[in-house]
């Protein structure tokens, strides 16, 4: 059994920034390719980045690229989600997940284990 646990959420004012981090109950984790994905009030779960297991390759949805930025720390079984110039739209709970392999992927259905989320939200 893995348990992600995220934190880092909170109410911010639009152009704040935010930091997420999600740790990871196993040692094993840097095997494996990690994710962050979000849901929004009556909106399905999207994809928003994911970094591969060595932290080499990483991924983000457009609406995101260039604000937010995903990083690891292997030894620390931890992933994190620095989030700049925050918008009213990225309101939303975050959630970590495991994909079971190496390399990164966009689609939530490649992620095995998730955290319980954190919520985001954005003040305008």
């Amino acid at each position: 059994q893995v348990q992600l646990v995220e934190s880092g959420g909170g109410l911010v004012q639009a152009g704040g920034s935010l930091r997420l981090s999600c740790a990871s109950s196993r040692r094993t984790f840097s095997s494996y390719a990690m994710g962050w994905f979000r849901q929004a009030p009556g909106k399905e779960r999207e994809f928003v980045a994911s970094i591969s297991s060595t932290g080499r390759s990483t991924y983000y949805t457009d609406s995101v690229k260039v604000r937010f930025t995903i990083s690891r720390d292997n030894a620390r079984n931890t992933v994190s989600l620095q989030m700049n110039s925050l918008k009213p739209e990225d309101t939303a709970v975050y959630y970590c997940a495991r994909r079971p392999a190496g390399e990164a992927s966009t689609h939530a259905g490649d992620y095995d284990y998730w955290g319980q989320g954190t919520q985001v939200t954005v003040s305008s």
